[in-house]
């Protein structure tokens, strides 16, 4: 029997359908409520920018119904991205060593402090067993030529057994026969890779779409749009992603979706085509185009109401 294919976006606050895609008038604090009724998985993003507290994180579950999947997006240090020291928690930060810029040196035991900060934060989800995955989107300079991937592996260790899926941004990862090697390395941790759609071209930084399950638990989809020009060039998240994906290129999407549904038990499509209201709405078609029921319509005379 396939597995559940679970749809969503990245992110239910971001700046790009905020404003274009929930109702007029509707107050931040209720927008992830209205989200939830739509979908039943989303990305947090804000957690890649700064470790959320744990009463924020217990208001998303009371907003949320029961089933519903919170995947939670690593903080930016973790994945090996510049992190400014304020972006750290305020208990890690005396201790935090810096560089001359003020970025934050990933060492060891800050590593662990964080994944400590994270867990604690996460408590709540699974407590109401609402937590999906952890995300690790990695930069692109973690590359086959400056990086190992076992530079990894105390983080998964760390994390587990929780499952993470594990997002690379340099196509070096895959290339010939490193792809394998890839592969194995995140089967044998038990950790998720993440298949994408992402733009056209052979760019190091565009990986492409290779659909692979390494945790036979979950699978997992990210949706980056298909602009290979703003993706290589834009400045803005809106620049880099945006997209409005056409009937075709869903079902593409859906296709490789149901494939991987065969061999794991869940699928996680998240849509990253972030501006105005593209996710949401290619999320809501491609949720129509695998046969679920879309929530409610946005907009309409809701939004009329809220005005």
């Amino acid at each position: 029997m396939p597995g559940r294919i679970l749809v969503g976006t990245s992110s239910w606050a971001d700046p790009g359908f905020v404003e274009d895609w929930y109702p007029r008038g509707l107050p931040a604090r209720d927008r992830l409520a209205w989200y939830a009724e739509r979908f039943e998985a989303v990305e947090v993003n804000s957690s890649f920018y700064a470790v959320p507290e744990e009463r924020t994180v217990r208001r998303w579950v009371e907003q949320t119904p029961a089933g519903f999947v919170f995947d939670y997006k690593l903080h930016r240090l973790l994945s090996r991205h510049s992190a400014p020291l304020e972006s750290l928690p305020p208990s890690l930060r005396d201790k935090a060593r810096t560089t001359s810029r003020g970025r934050v040196v990933l060492r060891p035991e800050t590593e662990q402090a964080m994944v400590e900060e994270t867990l604690a934060a996460v408590a709540p989800l699974e407590e109401a067993g609402k937590f999906g995955a952890f995300l690790l989107q990695l930069t692109p300079a973690f590359s086959p030529k400056d990086h190992r991937l076992e530079e990894l592996s105390p983080l998964l260790e760390a994390l587990a057994p929780r499952t993470v899926a594990v997002e690379l941004r340099h196509r070096g990862w895959v290339k010939n026969e490193r792809v394998q090697e890839t592969l194995e390395f995140l089967s044998e941790r038990g950790a998720a890779f993440v298949c994408v759609d992402a733009p056209p071209g052979d760019h190091l930084t565009i990986m492409p779409p290779i659909d692979a399950v390494t945790n036979p638990k979950l699978a997992y989809v990210r949706a980056h749009g298909r602009n290979t020009e703003g993706y290589l060039t834009g400045r803005s998240v809106a620049e880099r992603f945006g997209w409005e994906y056409s009937d075709e290129e869903l079902g593409e999407i859906a296709g490789r979706a149901r494939g991987l549904a065969e061999q794991a038990d869940v699928v996680h499509v998240q849509f990253n085509n972030n501006r105005s209201a593209n996710a949401p709405t290619s999320a809501g078609e491609f949720r129509r185009k695998l046969g679920q029921d879309p929530g409610p319509p946005a907009g309409g005379e809701e939004q009329l109401q809220l005005v």
